[in-house]
């Protein structure tokens, strides 16, 4: 599946009924992932025991591949979150919506690809340990560059930082256009300038 090696193929059902079971989810949320989700399936496991090329990592022992059945493609995110922070194993997520895949992936927060055609998905693995190689789906599929030096944690904070930032400026730069005062203008300017120097740091 998604171009993944036929080795790392299994087919093992995630019934949501034990999953409520296992983590005593409350009625609620049962609600509202039952209102997302119709039934998920592990279909990958990538560990050195289906590819022995690939060594254990220090941290990542294996990482599964779940496909969930979406009942509307407009799901609650929190959902996908919910079931990463359940299951302490390393998940790669194919969210499928009629023709439709979506790979999605949690580390440290929920990053997801484009909606793409069924056939069009495909993951590969790079790297010669489970580390290196759930750092390159994540970069993959979060659309990360990771700068030499950074990992992947690092890289995750820099970007979102950067992020705040640019936010800030426009924010800051939308006041400085519709204000007519002098005196203001330059207060904002300054501060404008102040951020993108952090911007640039």
């Amino acid at each position: 599946m998604f171009g993944l090696p036929q080795s790392t193929e299994v087919n093992c059902p995630m019934p949501k009924a034990q999953l409520y079971k296992k983590f005593e989810l409350k009625q609620a949320q049962r609600d509202v992932f039952d209102a997302d989700i119709a039934r998920m399936e592990i279909v990958n496991f990538i560990a050195p025991q289906s590819l022995p090329g690939i060594a254990e990592g220090t941290e990542v022992k294996a990482v599964f591949v779940v496909d969930v059945e979406l009942k509307r493609s407009d799901y609650d995110t929190k959902n996908i979150i919910l079931i990463s922070k359940l299951i302490p194993h390393r998940i790669i997520f194919a969210l499928c919506h009629e023709d439709k895949v979506q790979l999605a992936v949690y580390h440290t927060k929920l990053f997801t690809a484009p909606w793409q055609s069924v056939d069009d998905t495909k993951l590969s693995l790079s790297g010669l340990n489970l580390d290196v190689v759930w750092q390159n789906i994540v970069a993959f599929i979060g659309g990360l560059d990771v700068a030499e030096g950074n990992s992947l944690t690092e890289q995750i904070r820099v970007d979102e930082e950067r992020t705040r930032l640019m936010r800030q400026i426009e924010s800051l730069e939308r006041q400085m256009r519709s204000t007519s005062q002098p005196r203001r203008q330059r207060e904002l300017y300054s501060e404008i300038k102040k951020l993108k120097g952090g911007l640039n740091g």
